[in-house]
């Protein structure tokens, strides 16, 4: 059998039913009348660019999504303390453990005043473009909070 062959029906089976590991994936290869050894197939999933996930395996360029945040104004409004301007740079004050979420649901909503956000434990330091910026997302972060 080729190695372009038992590529293709690798796709086939993934295209069809989900595979856990790569035992599953030999099983179902069997079931089709191909016996593949393991470093084999080690190859085949690598050349393949198959990517394991907590499901098993996937076909390359399917999107792996992350679990969706809640919507940016309810992290502010349940785990922000505290918006501080200072110049450029905004100091955002979480509860304990919040800091990191809430800095990712900032992150996604790609305001133009924003550069970036680096999140600890509690606190959230935002850099802006400049300090009119700065102003505007302390004021738009504390409509949130209203």
């Amino acid at each position: 059998m080729s190695k372009l062959l038992r590529q293709k029906v690798i796709l086939e089976v993934l295209e069809r039913s989900s595979v856990s590991s790569q035992e599953d994936l030999q099983r179902a290869l069997s079931k089709r009348g191909l016996k593949v050894g393991q470093a084999t197939l080690s190859r085949d999933i690598h050349e393949l660019g198959l990517v394991k996930t907590g499901a098993g395996y996937v076909l390359p360029g399917e999107a792996v999504s992350e679990p969706a945040l809640p919507p940016v104004s309810r992290l502010v409004r349940e785990f922000v303390l505290e918006v501080k301007a200072a110049q450029n740079l905004l100091v955002i004050k979480t509860t304990v453990g919040s800091a990191q979420p809430v800095a990712a649901a900032l992150d996604g909503q790609d305001w133009e005043e924003a550069i970036g956000t680096i999140a600890g434990d509690d606190t959230i330091l935002m850099v802006c473009l400049d300090n009119r910026g700065a102003k505007v997302l302390a004021a738009r972060i504390q409509e949130m909070l209203a």
